[in-house]
């Protein structure tokens, strides 16, 4: 699989969808669905919903989150909104404002 790296220069505003694992550096607003795992950099803001496999936050989310596998809120990363995985680790330094649904 390819993946797809949007970078620290660019905004985008709409939906993304697709197979591949997508790393955000840039901005995203809107709404994003990837198969495959999300990662969000350090600098890297989302303002979106976001569905993917596995998620790993560096950055910054205002967003609700849902992962079918696995969500990492990374030492250095700002998430508002909810988050619903069946495992998730949010690292110490993390900053975290939402609500957690590990399913059951």
């Amino acid at each position: 699989m390819a993946t797809t790296v949007i970078g620290s220069s660019i905004v985008i505003d709409g939906e993304i969808s697709g197979e591949e694992q997508l790393i955000v550096h840039g901005t995203v607003k809107g709404r994003i669905v990837v198969r495959d795992a999300l990662v969000v950099e350090n600098g890297g803001l989302v303002e979106a919903t976001v569905e993917s496999a596995s998620i790993t936050v560096n950055g910054t989310i205002h967003g609700d989150i849902a992962a079918s596998e696995r969500a990492e809120l990374r030492p250095s990363c700002t998430v508002v909104g909810d988050i619903r995985a069946p495992r998730i680790l949010i690292a110490d330094g993390a900053s975290f404002k939402g609500n957690v649904d590990m399913g059951g």
